[in-house]
Parts: C-alpha cells; structure tokens; sequence
C-alpha cells in the first residue's frame, strides 16, 4: 500500500512538471477541423482538494497538428514567497497549455471520470476563444489572484466565453436544480462522506461567508456545475440562438470504485474523547484530585485555535474565514487563562471568567440549530467538555 501511495506521488510531481511546459502550438490560426471543448474531470479521492473535480477547455485541431487543454488550475511552488503568499491568502494561480493525451492519461490514471462537452461554434467564435486563450496563456497574462469560490479554474472557463464572444454567447441560469443553496452545504457534498476531517478543516476555518446564499451562476465554483451550465447554454449563428453543446463524449468511465469511507471521522474521535475525559472528571472530583494539568493543554489548545481563526480573519485575504462563529467557543482568552488553571488556588475573576465561558458554552448548544453560520456536528463533543472541565474546576475550588 505505501509503495503505491508513494509511486501516486511521483506520478503527480511528475505530470505537474508536464504541466508547466507550454506545447508549441505552430500555426496561430485554426484549421476547419478544429474543436473546442469544455473538459470535465470527475471527483477524485486521493486528496482533498481532488474531491471537487476539475474543468478545462480542449483545443484539438488535427490538420494544424496539436491537441491542448488550457488549465487555469496551476500554481508553481518556485514563485517568489510562494508559502507566505499561500499563507496571506494571496494565491496566485496560473493559465498553463497542456498536452491533452498527458493531462487525460494522469486522470485516468487516478481513476476519475473524463467527459467532454464538444461546441457548437463557427470558424470565427472558434477562433476568437482560441486566440483569448493564446493572449492568456502569455508569460505576462497567465497569473491571477485565486479565490477559492469566485474565481477559480472553474468559473475561469465560463469567463473566458463571456469574454471572448461577447454578446454572441450567453448562459441560462436555470441549469441549477436546487437554488438558493450556500457554498457549505455544496461543498459538504462533495467532502462530508470520504472526507470527513477535510469538511471538519473547512467547517472551522471558515466563517459566515461560507453560509452565503449563492445566485445560480455562482455554482459554477464547481465543475459539475460549469457542465451543467454549458448544457443549457447557448451561441447565436446566423442571427439564430443555439445549444451551445454539439456533442457529449464519454471519454473515460471509470471502474465502479472499492474504496471504503473512512471509519476514524470526527465524530467517533471526539465524542470518545469526551466519554474519556467526563470519565477522569467524575474520578478525580471524587478523589478530591486535580486534572490541572489536562485544563492547562485544553484552553491553552483552544486559545491557540482561537488566536489562529482570528488571525484568519483579520491578518489574511482569505475572504471566506471572515466573521467566524466558531469563536464564540474558541476564545482567544484562553491563551492566557489557561497558564493561571495551573495554579492550585484560582484567583476570584477566573472563576467567574470560567463560569462565563460554561454558561455561553450551554447558549451556544442551545442556539446550534438556528445559528447564521453551520457549525460542524462534531465540534459538540468539544464545546461540553469546555463545559464540564469549566464547572468541574469551580466546584473544585
């Protein structure tokens, strides 16, 4: 098993190289035979961020003799300050040209479902999304500012037909199913089930913005959603709309996949750790002992946690970690308090400032249900035992 995880790796480290290489394309003006095509690439489950697909768009033109995906997915780790960039929130992605034998060979690879929408289009609007994609492609052109949700390899693809054809090309929104979802309860979708620490991860650091209401044509944030809404596009010819897909190919179905959902989530993990905890309380309130020392690593571990949303929030670009609720139980205070739990007499106002901390702890369950930001189920196990040790350490006292 490791050997295969291992070989995976070096597969991947190999194709990104593969990426950043620029095929020359020759001749700049398109033959007859050219397509274009919007590519979509199924789910993936090897890493978290394979769990939401991918999109890219397809220029083969056989007489010209070249074959390309143009993939706005890609980011090169040799950029200058790459990590404390990624780190600020200020990720800067890349348009590349790639080989469209390799980049399809790398998703068969790994297992994932490859369809292409083929377009309806004329010589002339083929070659005007052709030469967008060339200017774009430039050195000068490539990079942009990602966004996780609004500007991103996906909604890159329908931006670049709104952009090349202008009034020629338009969308209808009605490709969406369910509207008026929010980006958490779509991206649970695609992480809740083979994901579940990579849905705690996001759940965490993630705040309101995330419980934003999207209008339909912001779905298209996932690539699912960039197919359906090519679907029931359309393109005008001669004076006459049409569907903008000509054809739908299956270029690859995989096989029916074995892998199992993860037993360990965080359900299981915390609520046993819970148990543990409430179990040591009840021992140690009737042997008149002290658990000082696990209330220290405990607050001392959710002040840090604290300390860190809040800098999410306020030191970083990332949009989506604003107005985060999971301080309401994460406090940042508990940094400080928790150096003081390691006394064995407590100052008075700690124990006023823990008896606050259980009765807003008591709210917050209450209020779960109805809160403007979900919080994820798994986080309770965590926040009553905030509670218990907060009441056992002043009963204690």
């Amino acid at each position: 098993m490791k050997n295969k995880i291992h070989g995976k790796k070096i597969f991947s480290i190999i194709f990104l190289l593969f990426a950043l290489y620029q095929p020359p394309l020759g001749a700049q003006t398109l033959s007859p035979a050219a397509e274009v095509s919007i590519i979509t690439f199924g789910p993936g489950r090897e890493e978290l961020y394979a769990a939401f697909g991918h999109s890219a768009i397809r220029v083969q033109d056989p007489l010209n003799g070249f074959d390309v995906a143009y993939n706005y997915g890609t980011f090169d780790f040799n950029q200058p300050h790459f990590y404390l960039n990624f780190a600020r929130g200020y990720m800067i992605y890349m348009l590349s040209v790639e080989d469209f034998g390799r980049m399809q060979a790398y998703y068969r690879y790994y297992h994932r479902s490859i369809t292409e929408q083929v377009l309806r289009l004329t010589p002339a609007q083929k070659q005007k999304v052709f030469d967008y994609l060339q200017h774009n492609a430039r050195p000068e052109n490539a990079s942009y500012y990602y966004d996780y949700f609004y500007d991103n390899c996906a909604t890159k693809i329908g931006d670049v037909f709104r952009l090349a054809l202008a009034d020629e090309f338009r969308f209808d929104s009605s490709f969406v199913d369910e509207p008026g979802l929010t980006i958490r309860t779509l991206t649970d979708r695609y992480t809740a089930a083979y994901f579940p620490w990579g849905k705690l991860g996001i759940d965490l650091c993630l705040g309101l913005p995330m419980d934003k209401q999207l209008s339909n044509m912001e779905y298209t944030f996932l690539p699912d959603y960039v197919f359906k809404a090519f679907a029931k596009a359309s393109i005008k010819i001669n004076g006459r709309w049409q569907p903008v897909v000509r054809e739908v190919r299956q270029l690859y179905i995989p096989p029916e996949s074995k892998e199992k959902k993860p037993w360990l989530t965080p359900h299981l993990v915390f609520w046993s750790f819970f148990v543990v905890i409430g179990l040591l309380s009840l021992y140690a309130y009737r042997r008149h002992k002290s658990l000082r020392w696990f209330d220290f690593i405990w607050f001392f571990t959710l002040g840090l946690l604290g300390v860190f949303l809040l800098l999410l929030w306020l030191a970083t670009n990332h949009k989506a970690a604003a107005w985060n609720l999971n301080l309401l139980w994460a406090w940042p205070s508990h940094l400080v308090i928790s150096f003081l739990l390691l006394k064995r007499k407590l100052p008075r106002w700690v124990n006023w400032y823990l008896l606050f901390t259980a009765i807003v702890g008591v709210i917050l369950m209450l209020a779960w249900p109805w809160l403007p930001q979900a919080l994820n189920t798994a986080l309770i196990p965590l926040v009553l035992l905030t509670v218990m040790r907060s009441l056992f350490t002043i009963v204690q006292e």
